[in-house]
């Protein structure tokens, strides 16, 4: 194997949003600010669960583990990206594509399970709020979140093993702006059909499991809902879980039509609008979803802020 062989396997070069110089500032401006609330938003809800022992419920332990791993997906990709703009080479390793396809993947995996066991646990409390402490222990919230991880980190591991029966020979540059799988089958010189059958499969499974539990999770709350007496209590119930469903509908729409959509291999042009949203966006307006609307928080910030 020559040495431009060896170099056309194992680096690429990542396209990313332009090649028009102007923009490139306003971009990195723009990337720079998203990243910084990003990671101040959900490091700091994390401080706040961390910090507050009356908050150690279920609830606010996955809200915590959640805004976690938005800060585990923002800076698997965001630094890279950020770099790019100004670098001449633009250059990324084999290796460093798949340690940030990794983190990502990962982070993307027990947000599904995260998001998941949030619906059930809001349906235990809203349902069955007689015996909210004794089905939502310490124990299963343990194990949920635990089980979060585990499927966080087995999800990626099983790609990242298919990725290596791979060769690439069509081209180095990859159309994106982190190291996504799908962009990697695009430059296989070897049938990427295993590999694209894997991601159907272990993406559709995850993704079917959890949203089936959303959505029966919310069906049997709009039902208790709207069973209330009390306007008051049925309004704030619904503004609560509304805030919550948008942001559920926004995070599932956009990975099922990144990963499951018909001939998604095929279609890059889509890629990029599609995964700003869910590796950029959401990870940016989580912590005000789900924070900034809950008294509870909204209070503990309050006292903080008073006592400094």
């Amino acid at each position: 194997m020559t040495q431009d062989n060896l170099s056309l396997a194992t680096e690429f070069i990542l396209i990313g949003f332009t090649d028009h110089p102007q923009l490139k500032p306003l971009l990195f401006l723009v990337f720079l600010t998203i990243y910084l609330i990003t990671m101040v938003g959900n490091l700091g809800l994390v401080a706040l669960i961390v910090t507050e022992h009356h908050l150690h419920t279920p609830m606010y332990i996955f809200l915590g583990n959640l805004a976690l791993m938005d800060s585990c997906c923002s800076s698997a990709i965001t630094p890279k990206m950020l770099q790019n703009l100004f670098s001449k080479d633009r250059m990324i390793s084999l290796y460093e594509c798949i340690v940030q396809f990794y983190f990502f993947c990962l982070a993307e995996t027990a947000e599904c399970f995260l998001l998941a066991a949030m619906a059930y646990d809001r349906y235990v409390a809203i349902c069955k709020p007689l015996k909210y402490h004794t089905v939502m222990s310490q124990k299963l919230c343990a194990q949920m979140t635990a089980g979060a991880y585990t499927a966080g980190n087995i999800h990626p591991t099983i790609h990242v093993g298919f990725l290596f029966r791979l060769t690439f020979c069509r081209s180095h540059q990859i159309n994106h702006f982190f190291c996504d799988v799908l962009p990697f089958y695009r430059l296989s010189c070897v049938d990427p059909y295993i590999n694209q059958l894997m991601v159907f499969i272990f993406s559709g499974s995850i993704q079917t499991f959890t949203i089936t539990t959303v959505i029966i999770s919310y069906l049997f709350i709009l039902f208790t809902i709207f069973k209330m007496k009390s306007n008051k209590t049925r309004g704030k119930a619904l503004s609560t879980c509304a805030s919550h469903f948008l942001s559920v509908s926004i995070f599932y729409g956009s990975l099922l039509f990144m990963y499951i959509r018909p001939s998604s291999v095929n279609e890059e042009e889509k890629d990029i609008p599609v995964a700003i949203f869910y590796t950029l966006v959401i990870p940016l307006l989580n912590p005000f979803i789900y924070s900034l609307r809950n008294k509870e928080v909204i209070k503990v910030m309050k006292r903080i802020m008073k006592i400094s």
